[in-house]
């Protein structure tokens, strides 16, 4: 990784194109500060220019990041992480990065997701999406407490002609930054269709039998609502009313072609900025009140449920586990607080650590994924389980989605609350932790609740 100061685009494309052979190339990034900028219309913009877009904004910390195309993906259909990680490291080593600002999601960075479960054989529901993905955008806008920052990254050969390179740059530039229009038509549902429920209960009662005879102490099984709507649906208004709805969740989008999986999650899985690791424990669940009062009585309830506060420390247990071999000190509450969303209140335990040198986010993804909350316990008996007995093909859903930049930081939160929209159509995903005791009832109207995030901005 060469990194270069006080230079154009232009300049730094002509010094590396000159400098490379006929067969050669190098990826260059270019980081510039810009006036403030709606980050939506920006996403709206590279629908016109014809381009796969990305999107991650952690409202609690007003940081979005929106990636326009693509300057190089880095795909990986293996099961290891880590062969992830090789190929980010390789993109990494011979780029020129020219960033004055050293800004956490500067420089080169990617956004992407990874498959829950990559044992698993794939449907068709999901053909467009590899089990590891990273992107880095040709154009990345960051806005943040600091400002609005854009960096614009090109794979460049020997051969490219810079100034063309600069013009074609600029006009889509010059698009994506004067974009003001999005259109606020919300979609109409046409059809609905629970994908087999009884068959679902009939797994959930069989899982706590399976349960009952000592195997496992609890399994996570998701299932699937297909929505049909009167027309395509918009993408950006679906991000707006999922930053107006969960003012407390990471809002996150990755298109591919027709298809985008988008959702809003409140789980962090990892945030590494610096030396500084945090991780959190969201498990246990209940609904929101209709008034203040029948809302703290939910959630006094909640947090004296025996079901929800074993889920919930299962979950600790097994972060504390997996993330302190990498930090030299932790600090974890003793006891979970309430996390309340707009529709759902969850318990809450934030696990912090001082990170050690030589090891990465990756690491920390690969011994967290997935946790006991969308995994179960033990987790390799829960993930047998589930990959043999669940109805439902997870793709990306509960797994690893964020990014991570050039100069090691980065977040992923848990893809939950989501859905992958095709065109006029869209499959929800949630999932609930069953345990001995769990009645498939209860379980089913557990995951109704978790819809409701998502299926509220649909129209639903």
């Amino acid at each position: 990784m060469i990194e270069v100061k006080e230079e154009t685009l232009e300049s730094t494309l002509i010094r590396v194109i000159q400098g490379l052979h006929s067969s050669e190339s190098r990826l260059v990034s270019f980081t510039k500060k810009i006036q403030p900028l709606n980050p939506l219309h920006f996403f709206e913009a590279g629908l016109t220019l014809h381009m796969n877009r990305s999107y991650w904004h952690s409202t609690i910390d007003d940081f979005v990041m929106v990636g326009i195309g693509s300057a190089v993906s880095i795909h990986e259909d293996s099961q290891a992480i880590s062969s992830l990680e090789e190929k980010w490291e390789s993109v990494l080593k011979e780029a020129v990065i020219n960033n004055p600002y050293q800004i956490p999601g500067t420089g080169i960075a990617a956004i992407g997701g990874m498959a829950f479960d990559p044992h698993k054989p794939k449907t068709a529901l999901w053909n467009k999406f590899t089990n590891n993905e990273l992107r880095v955008p040709t154009f990345l806008l960051l806005v943040n407490q600091q400002g609005t920052f854009l960096t614009t990254t090109i794979l460049v050969d020997g051969m490219d002609d810079p100034k063309l390179l600069i013009r074609q740059l600029a006009d889509q530039e010059k698009a994506l930054l004067s974009y003001q229009n999005i259109d606020h038509k919300k979609p109409v549902i046409v059809g609905r269709e629970e994908v087999e429920p009884e068959q679902w209960k009939e797994t959930v009662k069989h899982a706590t039998e399976y349960i009952a005879k000592g195997q496992v102490e609890k399994i996570v099984l998701a299932r699937e609502l297909r929505l049909t709507f009167s027309e395509e649906v918009g993408l950006t208004d679906v991000i707006k009313q999922l930053i107006d709805t969960q003012p407390t969740s990471y809002i996150f989008a990755y298109e591919k072609g027709t298809d985008c999986f988008v959702g809003a999650s409140p789980e962090r899985l990892i945030k590494l900025e610096g030396n500084q690791l945090l991780s959190t424990c969201l498990a246990g669940t209940a609904p929101r009140g209709r008034n203040e009062l029948e809302d703290d009585k939910i959630g006094y309830q909640l947090l004296h449920d025996e079901k929800n506060l074993q889920e919930h420390d299962f979950v600790v247990q097994m972060i504390k586990n997996s993330v302190e071999e990498f930090c030299q000190k932790m600090e974890i509450p003793k006891k979970p607080v309430l996390y309340r969303l707009r529709n759902l209140q969850h318990l809450y335990t934030p696990v912090r650590g001082i990170f050690k040198e030589g090891y990465s986010i990756f690491d920390v993804i690969e011994k967290l994924h997935p946790t006991p909350a969308l995994g179960g316990e033990p987790r390799k008996e829960a993930l047998s389980y589930i990959r043999e007995s669940e109805l439902l093909d997870r793709g990306w859903y509960g797994a690893p989605f964020g990014w991570i930049d050039s100069n090691q930081n980065g977040e992923f939160a848990v893809a939950i609350r989501s859905g992958l929209i095709q065109g006029n159509t869209a499959s929800l995903f949630a999932g609930c932790g069953v345990v001995r005791s769990s009645d498939p009832e209860a379980e089913f109207e557990e995951t109704r609740i978790k819809f409701l995030p998502m299926l509220t901005v649909l129209g639903g």
